[in-house]
């Protein structure tokens, strides 16, 4: 297995990983949307809420924020000391207080721990004057899985890597070039060149425009995968990745065990 990276930045990755089945691309994908544990806010204790908003509106519209996340100081309540029953294991309080005329945003949340607060400005409600709202939200650790509110990834998806095959029939009359949406492809020394092979969009427009039956090939490496991947802010897109990748392993050698057992 190899990994090359094209882009990386705080929440936004695109890397290549060869040398893998589809399976595991595809485990790798899912393991981010759903596998890998986030804090949200689980419930609202809402104490006064006179805004235009519902109670169930509001506490909805909290439960999308999302907070940054510390996984070395926080477990999921059903593998918590407690049972589940709410603990600073567990759990984390915040606190919201604000009266109009203003629009309340995501940031006046107030965390009794600095490391868990709102990862995105996100406005909450507009108020008007007179109107106010005074509520303690608790935020619990989950996983994709179970809401969408726990889903640290966004936009994960991959791609098999094109592999675009200029044969020596090619005569570079130039349909070709001018049929490629994506620009890829120019005349060059009496041949056809490409230019950036990964940026094909595998339309194969190319290839019908061609009056030369093969001259131009557009295919994909079957263990190659292009993956773009974007974090929501509660957690740094590497560590996504990283965590995903350990959760894999951990399942693997869980059904390793267990498979030693039954024999």
């Amino acid at each position: 297995m190899n990994v090359e990276i094209i882009e990386l930045g705080d929440r936004k990755a695109r890397f290549v990983l060869s040398g893998v089945m589809p399976a595991f691309a595809n485990s790798i994908r899912r393991c981010m949307l759903a596998e890998v544990p986030t804090i949200a806010i689980d419930y609202v204790n809402i104490y006064d809420n006179t805004s235009v908003l519902f109670d169930e509106q509001l506490a909805l519209r909290l439960g999308l924020v999302p907070l940054t996340t510390d996984l070395d100081s926080y477990v999921l309540p059903s593998e918590c000391d407690c049972g589940g029953e709410g603990c600073p294991q567990c759990q984390v309080s915040l606190t919201l207080s604000a009266e109009g005329p203003k629009i309340v945003y995501s940031t006046e949340l107030v965390s009794t721990d600095p490391l868990i607060v709102a990862a995105e400005v996100v406005p909450i409600v507009k108020l008007t004057k007179g109107q106010r709202i005074s509520l303690e939200a608790v935020a619990r650790p989950g996983i994709g899985r179970d809401h969408a509110k726990w889903q640290a990834g966004v936009a994960c998806g991959y791609k098999n890597v094109p592999r675009i095959v200029v044969s020596d029939a090619c005569d570079a009359c130039g349909m070709c070039v001018d049929a490629c949406p994506r620009g890829i492809l120019v005349a060059a020394d009496a041949t056809i060149k490409v230019t950036d092979e990964r940026s094909c969009s595998l339309c194969k427009l190319c290839e019908a425009t061609c009056e030369l039956e093969g001259a131009i090939t557009v295919g994909t490496h079957p263990d190659s995968f292009i993956f773009t991947a974007e974090s929501d802010g509660s957690m740094p897109i590497v560590e996504l990745i990283t965590r995903s990748a350990d959760n894999i392993k951990n399942r693997a050698k869980a059904l390793d065990e267990y498979l030693s057992i039954v024999d």
